[in-house]
């Protein structure tokens, strides 16, 4: 492919991070912008919540989504390479599974069980960034062949990496707090699942709270949102952590619930069981203060704002000048298209101003 094209399709990849599309569509144009540029048999893109990096969403094409548990299971419970949890963290945020074991895919847990037997060859994994946190993964495959991802694609996605995670950012930034007062389910919501992910029990709230998370990002030959099963995957993976795996998921008509997954140890074996519940406004602000790219700072400043804080509170307890209190908030307004501090609490809890 020619400098030009590339330069071209790395353009519009980059106009589109920017348009403010909500994340199905912009995970699908920005798919298809991407195959014009890279040659991609089957991909996996999933939205992950910043402060755990546990996925939110996923699309998973064939012949990935078949071998839902079997890459849960690697993911979460074994040693490998390029893992997404180590790439976020790592300099440089993309790897290839043939860079990685320097040509020889055997050696990888993940290509003997998982991407082998699919008829596939080599793997470029890359974490998607903006504003210094991470809001989605992406994987891309190549059917079984000699041919891998070479350097230069390497490149051109590292390029594209940073576009793709404003993207998402942005798209989260456009789903509202929260859902209207009817959509809320009374209760907690409670699932069991047992040491291979299979589901043991369901209460009717959690019923009622699954109905509400149907939509695109929950393929038709799962049980469950792929976000449980994988954050039930990572509790099972990390026994010997007591912390329950906790994240937070979209509702497919609007607002957000919480989602708690812990291990359970009897005499029937490790079990795991998952906890989805409204979620409430100190849960919600600051993945919406993320979302919306404030600073740290600002997010400082705005997180005590939405607890009451006077300005002369705020620079007793933050240690700065009153303007650049006010400063930092200028900015936390402009950002939300706000002009108050009321309108800054409304925002984020659906109150009126």
């Amino acid at each position: 492919m020619s400098d030009a094209r590339w330069e071209r399709g790395a353009a519009d990849i980059e106009r589109l991070g920017n348009a403010g599309l909500d994340v199905p569509e912009f995970r699908r144009q920005s798919l298809r912008l991407l195959r014009a540029l890279v040659s991609v048999d089957a991909a996996f893109f999933a939205t992950v919540d910043p402060a755990t990096l546990l996925f939110t969403g996923a699309l998973s094409e064939e012949p990935l989504a078949a071998a839902t548990p079997l890459f849960l299971d690697n993911e979460f419970g074994r040693d490998d390479v390029n893992k997404f949890a180590d790439l976020a963290g790592a300099t440089d945020s993309v790897g290839t599974l043939d860079h990685a074991t320097a040509g020889d895919r055997m050696a990888s847990a993940r290509y003997r069980e998982v991407i082998r037997p699919l008829g596939l060859g080599d793997e470029l994994r890359v974490t998607l960034m903006s504003g210094g946190r991470c809001w989605g993964v992406l994987c891309l495959h190549r059917q079984s062949a000699q041919q891998g991802f070479d350097r230069r694609e390497m490149s051109l996605v590292r390029r594209l990496a940073p576009h793709l995670g404003e993207g998402l950012r942005r798209g989260t930034a456009l789903f509202s707090a929260f859902a209207p007062a009817d959509a809320i389910a009374e209760g907690p919501g409670v699932i069991v699942l047992d040491n291979d992910l299979s589901v043991i029990s369901v209460n009717p709230q959690a019923q009622r709270w699954l109905s509400q998370l149907r939509g695109a990002d929950w393929p038709a030959h799962l049980d469950l949102p792929l976000p449980i099963y994988a954050s039930a995957a990572h509790v099972l993976g990390h026994e010997h952590d007591a912390a329950p795996a906790v994240t937070r998921l979209r509702r497919a008509e609007g607002g957000w619930l919480t989602m708690h997954a812990s291990p359970l140890i009897g005499a029937a074996g490790n079990q795991v069981a998952v906890i989805l519940d409204a979620a409430n406004e100190s849960q919600l602000s600051s993945l919406m203060l993320a979302a919306r790219g404030l600073t740290a700072a600002q997010s400082r400043v705005a997180v005590l704002v939405l607890q009451g804080r006077s300005t002369r509170q705020i620079v007793n307890e933050l240690h700065i000048s009153s303007n650049t209190v006010q400063e930092h908030l200028r900015a936390v307004f402009d950002k939300f298209g706000i002009g108050s501090r009321r309108e800054l609490v409304a925002a984020l809890s659906g109150r009126r101003p």
